[in-house]
């Protein structure tokens, strides 16, 4: 029975990637144009913590901008602080006024939020910023809004120094948490057939000497040389890849 089950899951699965790349292919070849991609999310998304580059995605707005290459265009709506409820709330709103043009609206969402409500507040083992229960329903309306509006690409968290804590003197992160909060998020983007890039996990696979150093003094943002790592992983994932080798014209 379990070997059926998973059977079940793997075959689940292998149809979201078809699905995705098939969506994908289509967005590459949308009139000729450049696309218009809007980013949502927190901190990470906002660029806190990099003033040389930016951030990832200012990083990547730069690169598509470029007048020997031009690609496609990029909106940061990063908001420090944000979690999944204030995203959601903002969501429709922010997305329908990058169109830029009457009748039209952005290509592609990307998303970055989920750090902010996994913190536990006052104490190490004090309350969830956003309880548990609540989190995966803010995020299931979050997902399901976003990928009615558009391709939706979601990229995770970084992982935290948790001897750096307190955050503000009243903010505890920790890895077990962080774990939780991001395999929701993956699952529930896994069952959406939603591109979800771990960044958790890489970085984690890279070992300690390697994140660590990629981390701000406060413990959770990346700096200027984690933005950059950032970048470079998100450039090489195979859906934005995608996106970004697409040949088009303005």
């Amino acid at each position: 029975m379990l070997k059926f089950v998973k059977m079940l899951i793997e075959l689940r699965y292998f149809m979201l990637v078809a699905e995705t790349t098939k969506t994908l292919e289509k967005l590459s070849k949308i009139g000729n144009r450049p696309l218009r991609l809007v980013a949502l999310g927190d901190s990470t998304i906002y660029g806190f913590g990099d003033p040389e580059g930016g951030g990832w995605v200012e990083r990547l707005r730069r690169e598509w901008m470029s007048p020997e290459s031009p690609g496609h265009i990029l909106y940061n709506l990063g908001v420090r602080g944000d979690r999944a409820e204030q995203v959601a709330q903002r969501l429709e709103s922010e997305f329908h006024y990058r169109g830029e043009l009457r009748n039209t609206k952005p290509d592609g969402i990307i998303l970055s939020v989920g750090m902010n409500d996994s913190a536990r507040v006052q104490k190490p083992d004090g309350r969830n910023f956003t309880d548990f229960e609540k989190f995966k329903k803010e995020l299931d309306n979050l997902l399901d809004t976003a990928r009615d509006l558009s391709q939706v690409f979601f990229i995770g968290m970084v992982p935290v120094e948790a001897s750096k804590m307190p955050f503000l003197n009243c903010m505890y992160y920790n890895h077990a948490e962080q774990y939780r909060y991001k395999e929701a998020t993956r699952l529930a983007c896994l069952r959406r057939g939603i591109p979800y890039l771990d960044i958790f996990e890489k970085w984690l696979n890279r070992g300690d000497r390697w994140w660590m150093s990629r981390i701000c003094d406060d413990g959770i943002h990346p700096n200027v040389a984690g933005y950059e790592a950032l970048f470079n992983d998100v450039c090489r994932w195979e859906p934005l890849a995608e996106l970004s080798s697409a040949t088009l014209t303005v």
